[in-house]
């Protein structure tokens, strides 16, 4: 693995520290139980609205915990790849496929969230 690959491995964990970082603070707002004004700048920017919500969980798990250990997994990958030094060099249709699923879902999500901000901001 050359040294180019080796510094985005280091990126990915060090952004994936981050990551559980955020995810770690926005999980303790969701148990907490008293207000805090460190996120709140208003109905448009609120931690506490958006930690507390009905939207805030998925299947009774926070996805906050979710972001955790999605994060965490990152890193592990990325801390424990970064030793190997082979690569296939191959490709999988299927994993290629899924990855432009995902990627399709997420523009469609983009959109969506562009349409409902047009549409509210002109109501």
């Amino acid at each position: 693995m050359n040294a180019g690959s080796h510094r985005i491995l280091l990126a990915i964990a060090l952004l994936s520290v981050l990551g559980i970082t955020l995810s770690g603070v926005s999980l303790d707002h969701h148990f907490r139980t008293t207000k805090t004004t460190y996120c709140d700048f208003g109905q448009s920017f609120n931690c506490d609205l958006v930690n507390r919500s009905e939207y805030s969980t998925v299947a009774g798990i926070p996805v906050a915990l979710i972001g955790v250990f999605g994060y965490a997994t990152l890193l592990l990958f990325a801390t424990a790849y970064r030793s190997k030094a082979e690569t296939l060099f191959a490709w999988c249709i299927l994993c290629l496929s899924s990855l432009a699923v995902i990627s399709i879902i997420t523009l469609l999500c983009a959109l969506l969230l562009r349409r409902t901000r047009i549409q509210s901001e002109s109501a």
